[in-house]
C-alpha cells in the first residue's frame, strides 16, 4: 500500500500568548518544539494509520524569534518512509496579524515510528511523490540519514584515534589538556 504526500499533510495555526513567552518576551523555543512534536505525531499517524512515537529530531534552527500576539502556522508533511519509520518535515512561520508580515521561523525533521497495539514497530505505507519538490525532500532525507550514520560510525568506533583529528581542531576556540599516560 502507498499513500500520497498530500494525503497526510497537516497544518495548524495558533495565536501566541504571553504565557508562551520566555524572560525576554519572545515565544519560548520549548513551547514551539512541543507544538512541532504534536504536528509531527498527527502527520505520521495520519500517514501510517497508527499510534506513532518520536524517535529523533534533526536540525532545529531557530531563524527568527516569534513575538507575543503573532499567529504561528506549522505545516507538516511526510518526506520519507522506511519500513516502520517516517521523516516528517515541518515548516514554522509566524505572522503579525496587524501588518500581515510573515516570517520563516524554523524548519525541522522529526523521525517518527509507527507502533502496533503491543508497542512493537509496525510497517507503514510507502510514499507516492507527485512533484520535483517531494522527490527532492525524499532524497534530502536519505542524505541526512546517511550523513548521521557515517558520523556515528566514525566517532563511536572502538578504533577512533584522536591523533587523526587533532590538527583539524586548529583555528577553533579549544584548548586541549589531556592527562599524560
Amino acid at each position: 500500500m502507498y499513500k500520497t504526500v498530500d494525503s497526510s499533510r497537516v497544518s495548524i495555526s495558533q495565536l501566541m500568548q504571553p504565557s508562551h513567552s520566555n524572560f525576554s518576551g519572545k515565544i519560548h523555543g520549548g513551547y514551539i518544539l512541543n507544538l512541532m512534536d504534536q504536528i509531527a505525531f498527527a502527520c505520521a499517524s495520519k500517514h501510517s494509520g497508527s499510534y506513532c512515537v518520536t524517535a529523533s529530531v534533526d536540525t532545529v534552527d531557530f531563524i527568527n524569534p516569534i513575538e507575543v500576539g503573532e499567529l504561528v502556522t506549522m505545516k507538516a508533511s511526510v518526506n520519507y518512509v522506511g519500513s516502520t519509520s517516517m521523516v516528517v518535515g515541518i515548516r514554522v512561520e509566524s505572522e503579525n496579524i496587524q501588518t500581515s508580515v510573515k516570517k520563516h521561523c524554523n524548519s525541522s525533521y522529526f523521525t517518527m515510528v509507527a507502533k502496533d497495539d503491543d508497542g512493537k514497530p509496525k510497517k507503514v505505507p510507502g510514499l507516492i511523490v507527485n512533484d520535483k519538490n517531494e522527490v527532492k525532500r525524499f532524497l534530502k532525507a536519505i542524505k541526512r540519514m546517511n550523513t548521521k550514520h557515517q558520523r556515528k560510525t566514525e566517532f563511536d568506533s572502538i578504533n577512533f584515534s584522536l591523533e587523526n583529528y587533532i590538527d583539524q581542531l586548529e583555528g577553533y576556540r579549544v584548548k586541549i589538556e589531556l592527562p599524560e599516560h
